[in-house]
């Protein structure tokens, strides 16, 4: 166990944490050269085409006498909980920053995740090697901001790969070596992922004991037992072992068919660890494969501190396209969730557009991630409706308060006592230089000012209290277009807020379509709805009738626009002749029209939905 080394790589979007994974590989010779690729630990064909780490990915590295277990992480704000997820199997953090663009927001939010778990930090500077890189200047606010010597800290280009085995050198001098701590298995699921032959398949970090196959083990909080059909580490591809020793990160296959029965955060141990208090032991041993044990008060057990359970901010419903996909849908929703552990989803169901699910989401970019993936992964056409928090409603009658995640469910309005909203603590970090336009620019948005910092000479740090509804949709786009793409951002949920909210509807052709529906700030709700006829009008295709496209509060139309009817030359096959023919031909034309618009309905193709969703 002293020669293991276990260790994550942390930084914020675009600091180089994968090209720094690639290095790594080559210089260990864990990957081939002929096979090495850029990225080469993003498997996913999303996380290549976007430039960026999706999911967490462990690998198995061997240096010298030394075996080092890396595990490379998302740098994205939405994707933060993976990260979370990863500090707990882990003794040691490189803290990655950009030479270009320093300190950043997630640098800093995942930095106090790593502290808070007592991780050994190893500070570096990355990109060195750019004309424009500040690496005094940022070793400066590195060096403040972590209570160190600037001689400390690394200055590596991962691309070029220089100063990378100064790196690896350090982890080695600095991340401990792992303990082993009791004597029974003790193993932390900090991922999974599922296999049709070898069912869920587990990867853990052993904190004690060791574990092999054809081993009877148990998870501690579905009570779920299994034999370990396969173990192995990551290399990074899942390569067989005869067993996980204490200190080891590595992969279990538990056979089980259910994914629900494998948690990520749970705590893997053997049957022997959870002595019932009364029952003795040869009533122990008849416990068969799959049965779930009885209620943990009755046995002596502590299991591992799991690790910060995500709590879904950004709610939108999927409906597939086709009816009769709903199954498909279900099934797919739970496959992601296996390996997606911030992912949730009830069933729900609209007038318009049949069955369909409320699935829960970290942010946006959470939201185009996991419908990409539904529409590559599983063939799965959706339509998805516009994003949405979860409002707390106190009703008058009973004084009851209710939480709802879509402005559909919301409540009569003279039912309503009042409407809270989520609020968060946001911290938005930036070259001084962009004080004024970033500060500007959130003046447009409801908040609340809550002081500036500074990091180092140049660095500023903006705090705001606003609303999450303010931020889901083109918050994001407008701080980096203000800022020339140097300013970033992080949240974090901050209770809720009374507000004067009400419900826009958007009623196309008399009908309302409810995918469209939102809650909205009240003195907003013209602008609002202005905008969204105004868009909508754009892209809807034109009808062989008018469509009346309307933005209406509690029954009251604010705004319309009307979509012109599809012209159609019904006297097109007549050549010369009285002009009361075609007259005729025209009148019957307008009679026809009129009947279809008190008649007819407007089907909206997906694109619309999509081009909505996208502000």
């Amino acid at each position: 166990m002293s020669n293991i080394r276990n260790f994550v790589i942390i930084a914020h979007i675009d600091h180089g944490k994968s090209t720094l994974a690639d290095r790594f590989l080559e210089l260990t010779g864990t990957v081939e050269k002929r096979k090495m690729q850029n990225q080469y630990l993003d498997q996913m064909e999303l996380e290549r085409e976007r430039g960026i780490t999706i999911k967490l990915q462990p690998v198995r590295m061997k240096y010298g006498d030394y075996i080092l277990n890396l595990i490379d992480t998302p740098g994205h704000v939405d994707f933060s909980y993976e990260v979370s997820r990863s500090l707990a199997a882990v003794e040691g953090a490189i803290l990655l920053v950009d030479a270009s663009k320093g300190i950043q927001a997630q640098t800093l939010a995942n930095l106090h995740l790593a502290q808070q778990q007592k991780l050994a930090i190893v500070p570096v500077i990355n990109k060195i090697d750019l004309t424009n890189a500040r690496t005094t200047q940022v070793k400066e606010e590195l060096s403040y901001l972590l209570g160190v010597e600037p001689e400390e800290i690394l200055e590596i280009s991962a691309k070029n790969g220089i100063g990378i085995d100064n790196v690896l050198k350090k982890i080695i001098e600095k991340v401990p070596a792992p303990q082993n701590e009791t004597d029974g298995l003790k193993a932390l699921i900090f991922d999974s992922a599922f296999d049709a032959y070898k069912g869920v398949i587990a990867y853990v970090r052993v904190f004690s004991g060791s574990i092999k196959q054809q081993q009877p083990i148990v998870a501690f909080a579905t009570k779920a037992k299994a034999e370990v059909l396969e173990t192995g580490y990551f290399a990074p591809a899942l390569t067989q072992s005869r067993e996980l020793k204490a200190g080891e990160i590595g992969y279990v296959a538990t056979g089980l068919k259910d994914p629900g029965l494998i948690r990520v955060g749970d705590t893997i141990t053997s049957i022997e660890a959870l002595n019932p208090k009364s029952d003795p032991p040869a009533e122990r041993a008849g416990i068969r494969k799959n049965i779930k044990l009885e209620n943990s008060n009755d046995f002596e057990f502590t299991p591992l501190p799991g690790y910060k359970e995500p709590q879904p901010m950004v709610f939108a419903s999927f409906f597939p396209e086709n009816s009769d996909e709903y199954d498909v849908l279900r099934d797919a929703l739970s496959k992601l969730k296996l390996t997606d552990a911030s992912l949730t989803f009830e069933p729900e169901s609209s007038a318009g557009l049949g069955r369909g699910f409320r699935v829960g989401f970290l942010g946006m970019l959470h939201v185009e991630i996991i419908s990409e993936r539904l529409k590559r992964e599983f063939g799965l056409n959706l339509i998805i409706s516009t994003p949405s928090v979860e409002y707390e409603i106190k009703l008058k009658a009973k004084s009851e308060k209710l939480k709802i995640r879509s402005a559909t469910q919301l409540p009569d309005p003279s039912l309503i006592e009042s409407i809270a909203e989520p609020m968060v603590a946001m911290e938005l970090i930036m070259p001084s230089s962009y004080l004024g336009n970033i500060m500007e620019m959130a003046s447009t948005y409801r908040n609340t000012y809550k002081g500036t910092e500074y990091i180092g000479k140049e660095t500023a740090v903006l705090r705001y209290e606003m609303p999450l509804a303010e931020i889901v949709t083109d918050f994001y786009d407008k701080l980096k277009s203000v800022s020339s793409g140097y300013a970033s951002m992080g949240y974090e949920p901050a209770g809720v807020q009374r507000g004067d909210l009400v419900r826009l509807d958007v009623i196309i052709a008399n009908d309302i379509v409810e995918p469209f529906s939102r809650i909205v700030p009240k003195e907003k709700a013209y602008h609002e709805g202005r905008a969204m006829v105004a868009k909508l009008k754009e892209i809807i295709p034109p009808q062989m009738f008018e469509i009346a496209v309307q933005a209406a509060v509690g029954g009251k139309v604010i705004a319309r626009e009307t979509i012109r009817a599809q012209g159609k030359d019904v006297t097109q096959h007549m050549y010369g002749g009285d002009i009361t023919r075609k007259m005729k031909l025209w009148k019957k034309q307008k009679r026809g029209k009129a009947r279809m618009k008190e008649t007819g309905r407007v089907n909206l193709p997906q694109d619309v939905f999509l081009k909505m969703l996208k502000r």
